[in-house]
């Protein structure tokens, strides 16, 4: 669940205006804020349920910088989970999330909220990559799972 207007509602108070004598960084946050609102509105009403980890529920934590969106947000996964692009402290390895990249797929001003919940989305479904993993030992673990024959059954050490 995204919960971003309802707190952007608590902590403005319900105002909408901007106060007098209030910073340029006050109102650059504002926007910020209101930005992310309506982005995540567009996100609540998309949001897919497909994949490899399909149903399962995870929970990320998006700190979001003043300067977004000319630098991208700060994402962490929360859920501890056995992935091959998420380490078990929560990193997460997505190109979109770098500032710069040397495929040109690092974050650009262009970009939005949005497309960060798909990029996550996509390490779920088509992004999950096993030949350059973050967690490499997850990589290794489903490789091999994969390889076994279904009659098999599984081998477990220690």
């Amino acid at each position: 669940m995204l919960t971003l207007a309802s707190k952007l509602k608590r902590d403005d108070g319900g105002k909408t205006g901007r106060a007098s004598g209030a910073s340029d960084s006050t109102h650059r946050v504002s926007i910020r804020d209101r930005l992310l609102t309506k982005e995540v509105a567009e996100l609540e009403a998309h949001l897919p349920n497909e994949g490899y980890y399909q149903s399962g529920r995870f929970e990320f934590e998006i700190n979001v910088p003043e300067a977004y969106n000319m630098v991208p947000p700060k994402v962490r996964c929360l859920t501890r989970i056995w992935h091959p692009n998420i380490t078990e402290t929560g990193e997460i390895c997505l190109s979109l999330l770098r500032e710069h990249s040397i495929d040109g797929t690092g974050w650009a001003p262009t970009r939005t909220l949005k497309d960060v919940v798909w990029g996550l989305n996509s390490l779920f479904t088509d992004l999950l990559n096993f030949d350059d993993p973050l967690n490499i030992d997850a990589a290794e673990h489903h490789l091999k799972d994969k390889v076994r024959p279904p009659s098999s059954p599984p081998t477990h050490s220690g």
